[in-house]
């Protein structure tokens, strides 16, 4: 009897080791809204895209918006360098339009990342790096005292020998540092994993790079990104999938379902921008935000039906 109930009981744990990551959930059930906050790196959207489409696909029936505010050039430390954008304009600053985000998008859930743009590509400078942290915790504040949940993210890393500016690698690494000493926090390191994978690439490969300007990830550093971060939200084994494409196992045509899932989410970021307001200059103009979410109301008809059995 003892060996019978032994046998179940194995039998029970393998059934539970087995299930896939699919089946635990990212986000709890009350969540419908979240919100990405960052610079030019979250405004590419690659790594957001890559997360609402993996929800999208493994949890159909959980409807959450994914909101994209990213803005080129913004930092956190109201930080700008002279001749920024050859003198046309200086950096944007989130203290100006964070409270008209926030009370527009209402998000349960804000995932923020800064640190690229903070430091002005300049190397490490005690009076900069206080700058990073007083915006930094300013926003973990004010995202708290609004009743949402905060995760920050590091910053991607910077390629000194692509990106021309000596020294900010360092800073970049001690940005990441201090954020992930925040052990109150919800901190998601993307920045070493992304700095390790390189250097492992580049064992093989001298020339290899994920960010062909030393700034800008391309499609495999956000991915890389969304990994981490997917990860972190209890999908264990993300990291075997080379790419989005494959981690879309239940989409019948996982290459049209992602670009739909592209489309909806590059209209919907535009018409956030516009709504919400900013101070940068260069940006495309999106449509009215009513109209935009019509369309996205269509979009998102093709992309259920890439879900139906």
């Amino acid at each position: 009897m003892r060996q019978k109930k032994t046998r179940w009981l194995l039998v029970c744990f393998i059934l539970v080791c087995s299930l896939t990551q699919a089946q635990i959930p990212i986000f709890e059930a009350s969540v419908k809204r979240v919100l990405f906050l960052g610079n030019s790196i979250t405004y590419a959207a690659g790594y957001v895209q890559a997360i609402e489409a993996y929800h999208k696909a493994h949890f159909p029936q959980q409807k959450i918006e994914f909101i994209n505010v990213g803005l080129p050039s913004e930092t956190v430390s109201g930080l700008s360098e002279e001749g920024h954008a050859d003198g046309r304009f200086p950096r944007p600053d989130l203290h100006e339009r964070l409270d008209r985000v926030l009370l527009q998008t209402q998000p349960d859930i804000v995932f923020a990342s800064y640190g690229m743009n903070d430091g002005i590509y300049l190397p490490l400078d005690s009076l900069r790096f206080q700058k990073f942290k007083d915006g930094i915790l300013w926003l973990h504040t004010q995202i708290e005292a609004r009743g949402s949940r905060i995760i920050h993210l590091t910053p991607a890393p910077f390629d000194e020998e692509l990106g021309k500016k000596p020294g900010y690698a360092q800073v970049l690494d001690r940005y990441s540092e201090w954020l992930m000493q925040q052990k109150s926090w919800e901190v998601i390191d993307v920045h070493f994993p992304m700095k390790a994978y390189q250097a492992s690439q580049q064992k093989t490969d001298p020339n290899f790079a994920l960010a062909k300007d030393g700034v800008h990830p391309g499609d495999l550093g956000h991915w890389i990104m969304a990994q981490q971060i997917l990860r972190y939200l209890g999908q264990k084994n993300i990291l075997q999938f080379p790419s989005i494409i494959q981690a879309l196992a239940p989409i019948k045509d996982p290459n049209a379902f992602f670009q739909l899932i592209v489309k909806r989410h590059n209209l919907m970021k535009d018409a956030w921008l516009g709504s919400t307001g900013h101070l940068r200059p260069e940006m495309k103009k999106g449509l009215p935000l009513m109209e935009a979410l019509t369309l996205s109301l269509e979009i998102d008809k093709q992309i259920e039906a890439l879900l139906a059995p």
